[in-house]
């Protein structure tokens, strides 16, 4: 049994090892480089739709605003008018 464990880890070992050979060689790091930029445009391009929304959304609660703003406005005209009748 103790054989076992010693051929385990000696496995384990030698499998590390050829796991960092091969991270570290020149054609992982260009892998790592070009996934790393794919990445990095993708973030721009989610960013830029996230500021374009959300000057949407900035545009339309605005011109929400001056909805209401307008119609509370006429309330009070009609209100006025109401109570200068009476």
């Amino acid at each position: 049994m103790d054989l076992k464990k010693i051929g385990l880890f000696a496995g384990g070992v030698l499998f590390g090892t050829a796991g960092i050979k091969a991270l570290s060689s020149k054609d992982a790091k260009k892998a790592y480089t070009q996934t790393t930029a794919a990445a990095l445009r993708v973030k721009d391009s989610v960013m830029n739709t996230v500021t374009a929304v959300r000057e949407n959304a900035d545009d339309i609660y605005a011109g929400a605003q001056a909805i209401n703003e307008q119609r509370a406005g006429e309330e009070c005209s009609e209100k006025a008018e109401g109570s200068e009748a009476e």
